[in-house]
């Protein structure tokens, strides 16, 4: 199911604004062990908004989308955090990628997510997805590429319902990720869209040192309600 909430151009002051929109368009989530995950980078920042809104559990998608030789942006399939490899037959089968290939690109994905496990998962110890309602979400999906692969690999983890959540994206990426998703829900999805930044007053990087620092911030609390409630 697709719920685009407007079609008209929107322009969100930054991250955390769209964040906090995000999370009053899903309210009926409130409470309901919710687990928000944010496609790194600037993604886990609309995360952590959505999170504490709805009362949720806090985690990042180290997914990466596997790219198909000589069309980089296409995504062929995706790489779990896991080392699960989900492939897209049809698009590797059409463009008669080799499993060689194939296998070449996995081992490159891997790294880098070894890389980022070795930052995140010291702080932050993967939050499990199974029989759980799962929110995926990002700043804004233009080719929706890596949001796609983020699915792909979220959806072999067996969640109860799995919804993609952003503040913008181009309707046609949001038309193709809802076919891989219980629910798309978008805030704004106008017809002229070029990219993700244009949509937002304030859109600096996001470093992995930002993503490390919400990440700490947010097991601080955890320990801190812990301790509050025993």
């Amino acid at each position: 199911m697709l719920r685009i909430v407007s079609s008209k151009s929107k322009r969100f002051r930054d991250r955390v604004e769209a964040g906090r929109l995000l999370a009053q368009e899903l309210i009926e989530l409130y409470g309901q062990r919710v687990v928000v995950l944010g496609i790194p980078r600037g993604g886990i920042v609309v995360a952590r908004e959505m999170a504490h809104a709805l009362v949720a559990d806090l985690d990042i998608v180290l997914a990466r989308k596997l790219r198909t030789p000589g069309q980089w942006e296409l995504a062929m399939g995706s790489v779990a955090e896991d080392g699960k490899l989900f492939v897209n037959e049809r698009v590797a089968g059409e463009l008669g990628v080799s499993e060689s290939e194939i296998m070449r690109e996995k081992a490159i994905q891997l790294n880098e997510i070894d890389r980022r496990r070795q930052l995140i998962r010291k702080i932050q110890p993967k939050v499990a997805l199974k029989d759980r309602v799962v929110l995926v979400t990002d700043d804004g999906v233009a080719t929706g590429s890596t949001a796609q692969a983020a699915l792909w690999a979220v959806r072999q983890e067996n969640p109860r319902k799995l919804i993609a959540a952003f503040p913008v994206g181009a309707p046609d990426t949001l038309a193709r990720l809802a076919e891989y998703a219980d629910e798309v829900v978008c805030l704004s999805a106008p017809s002229l869209f070029f990219a993700v930044g244009q949509f937002y007053e304030r859109f600096e990087p996001v470093e992995d040192e930002d993503v490390l620092e919400i990440l700490k911030e947010e097991v601080e609390m955890g320990r801190a309600r812990a301790k509050a409630g025993s």
